[in-house]
């Protein structure tokens, strides 16, 4: 098996599974999220945003692929350019920090070991940048579909905390300073981790928080 770590571009944004491609949940507010979905534009709304925030900002998100395929990916970003962070349950994030707003590894990839190499590879770039910190919205109750939110227990397997609890959608941290006692050498973690816990297929989040797909 051969695999690939790279940053997420314009160039690669249609690697990613559809249902991620079209959703703009925490791209845009509730407001105009719906607005997008009604106007068949969400495709083109999450292109301007990630050409955005990489004029802005850089980096927001890894993608993994293997043996050529898409095989998993997270995106990352200042919680600035997440307008669905100031409405969540458990926000805001806090100012020193940056957001994960979503991680998912393909069903058919499950049981590699690269939901947790997605998350190194996180900590990795985001340590160089100089950030302090990450944060998440967990899923407490992950099911067997896809969604926007992180299983709770995958994050904490990682090394997140929880920082504001809810019963389902906790608000966990890690700091990054503590996060460097990791092995550098990703190639070395992934054997080590062959057969550890992995991202599951999350529950879509309730229907008054996610704008429909189209």
């Amino acid at each position: 098996m051969s695999w690939h770590v790279a940053p997420i571009t314009l160039d690669n944004l249609d690697d990613l599974p559809k249902r991620c491609r079209r959703c703009v949940f925490w791209e845009l507010s509730e407001t105009l999220g719906k607005q997008a979905v009604e106007f068949g534009s969400v495709e083109l709304e999450k292109e301007a945003w990630v050409s955005e925030v990489l004029l802005e900002w850089g980096s927001c998100g890894r993608i993994v692929h293997v043996d050529g395929a898409p095989a998993g990916y997270v995106i990352y970003a200042p919680p600035s350019a997440s307008p669905r962070a100031a409405e969540m349950p458990t926000g805001p994030v806090s100012a020193d920090a940056v957001l994960i707003t979503t991680m998912q590894v393909m069903p058919e990839f499950a049981g590699e070991g690269l939901g947790r190499m997605l998350a190194q590879a996180v900590v990795r770039d985001l340590t160089r940048r100089g950030v302090k910190a990450v944060e998440v919205f967990g899923e407490a109750r992950p099911g067997t579909e896809p969604g926007c939110m992180i299983p709770v227990d995958f994050l904490r397997s990682v090394g997140f905390k929880t920082v504001r609890p809810h019963p389902r959608w906790p608000r966990l941290r890690m700091e990054l300073r503590s996060a460097m006692t990791w092995k550098e050498d990703v190639e070395a973690a992934l054997e080590q981790l062959l057969g550890s816990i992995t991202i599951p297929m999350q529950a879509p989040a309730p229907r008054d928080l996610v704008p429909t797909h189209s």
